[in-house]
């Protein structure tokens, strides 16, 4: 089944009535945002009443106090939920990476001499130098006087003649 492509008119058109239609569905989410936060603060925040006495201005004072220390315990009970709710995760993603197993990190390589090991390992209080060349045995090359004399071709021409002849001795 072949799928035919569509034009490009045709694309420009649909992409032009998707933005259209994301563009409406932001508008009405922000209305909606704005309507509930109307809502929330004729909930919760009833108009101001200012009084014209000085004892009445007080009494606001204490309540607008009260309620300043109520909305301030909330906030704090709110910010020590989400901390605990971190922890937990952080707590969580540790406990996942333990079942998962610990990654273990490629190693760089490093060029160490014999010396620089020992000095690592033993420390700068020891210092033991560990020349390896000296423990070795000295090994003397020969040269083969035979290899040498298999060099000449001229030699081993000479040398399989007699071969030759016992060949060619057999054929008659």
């Amino acid at each position: 089944m072949s799928e035919k492509k569509m034009t490009s008119s045709r694309k420009h058109h649909l992409k032009s009535l998707m933005l259209q239609i994301a563009a409406s569905r932001l508008d009405q989410e922000a209305a909606d945002a704005a309507a509930a936060k109307e809502a929330y603060l004729n909930d919760n925040c009833p108009p101001l009443d200012l009084p014209s006495s000085i004892e009445d201005l007080q009494k606001l004072c204490k309540e607008l106090h009260q309620k300043i220390d109520k909305v301030d315990e909330e906030r704090y009970d709110a910010d020590a939920k989400v901390t605990k709710g971190t922890k937990e995760v952080e707590e969580l993603k540790f406990k996942v990476t333990e079942m998962k197993g610990m990654k273990k990190p490629a190693l760089k390589k490093v060029r160490l001499s014999a010396d620089q090991m020992l000095q690592a390992l033993l420390g700068s209080k020891h210092k033991v130098t560990m020349d390896l060349r000296s423990n070795l045995k000295q090994v003397k090359k020969e040269v083969k006087q035979e290899a040498a004399a298999a060099g000449d071709w001229r030699q081993n021409v000479e040398d399989k003649k007699d071969r030759k002849k016992m060949f060619e001795g057999a054929e008659a």
